[in-house]
């Protein structure tokens, strides 16, 4: 009644990813080379500095996102909990992956968001590839950055990168399409290039916009990076994941708790940050 059309599907994505490896695994490895340049520094950072060296740069963060006191003791002591909870340094490698992942896909989603909010061509192309990798099961893209980089931190990254960065890429257009208009036009009656309405009126007005994508990429990229540690991954995804594996309920609420003190900590400061763009914005016009 039902013809096959599962196995030929899988057969022909069996055989291309293989074909990857072998004609271009060098490549592959020089890109797992440039992505732990960048990841094991940081890491290496975070966890050699003191805890009460990073607690206060937390403080200040949130301090410089939000002007209240209270509000850089309460992350700083949201931090400080964590390390009660015996997984400071499971942290540090979680939020240096989750750092170098959240920075790539920024550096990726914003110009791919203006380019949609540029052009209808580039929009109705991109919107299906961006249905797609929000409906595909996170777990999903583990196999394939597993096979093409093997375990461990780089095919972690890959794999957030990819979940993560449609939201940033949906409300940067977004965004952008919501600029007034007639601020666009008065740069434009002045001599502005595309490129100078860009970068000097359509990108800093839609800004708090694009910092709401930022928080759901980190929201996002947060969730994938505890799934990743299936992969090798490391950090508090790991402890997680050994609870499971060992039937300790303890251990897994343990680093599930972390998580979600991280989760608080990056999603009050990346809001705090975009309020006050907002009332900047709203001051300004």
């Amino acid at each position: 009644m039902f013809p096959d059309i599962g196995t030929p599907i899988a057969e022909a994505v069996d055989t291309f990813v293989d074909w990857l490896v072998v004609t271009h695994g060098a490549f592959f490895e020089a890109v797992a080379g440039v992505f732990l340049a960048v990841l094991v520094p940081i890491e290496q950072v975070l966890r050699a500095a003191p805890p009460p060296v990073v607690l206060a740069a937390v403080a200040l963060i949130a301090f410089a996102a939000s002007r209240r006191l209270l509000f850089a003791a309460a992350m700083a002591f949201l931090g400080w909990l964590i390390g009660c909870l015996g997984l400071w340094e499971p942290a540090m490698q979680t939020v240096a992956l989750l750092s170098v992942a959240v920075g790539i896909a920024v550096l990726v989603g914003i110009p791919v968001g203006a380019l949609a909010a540029r052009s209808r061509i580039a929009r109705a192309a991109i919107n299906p590839l961006l249905d797609l990798m929000q409906t595909i099961p996170s777990f999903v893209y583990l196999i394939p950055a597993a096979m093409l980089f093997g375990l461990g931190k780089v095919p972690a990254i890959l794999a957030t990168v990819v979940y993560a960065t449609p939201p940033l890429i949906r409300l940067t257009d977004l965004g952008i399409r919501e600029v007034n208009r007639a601020a666009v036009e008065a740069s434009r009656a002045f001599g502005a290039t595309r490129r100078q309405v860009l970068t000097g009126v359509e990108l800093p007005l839609a800004l708090p916009t694009i910092m709401q994508g930022i928080n759901q990429t980190l929201m996002m990229a947060l969730s994938m990076v505890v799934i990743a540690s299936m992969i090798g991954a490391r950090g508090v995804g790991e402890t997680v994941l050994i609870g499971l594996q060992r039937n300790e309920p303890g251990t897994g609420l343990v680093g599930g708790l972390v998580i979600v003190l991280l989760a608080v900590i990056f999603d009050r400061t990346t809001q705090a940050i975009g309020l006050r763009l907002q009332a900047h914005r709203q001051a300004r016009s």
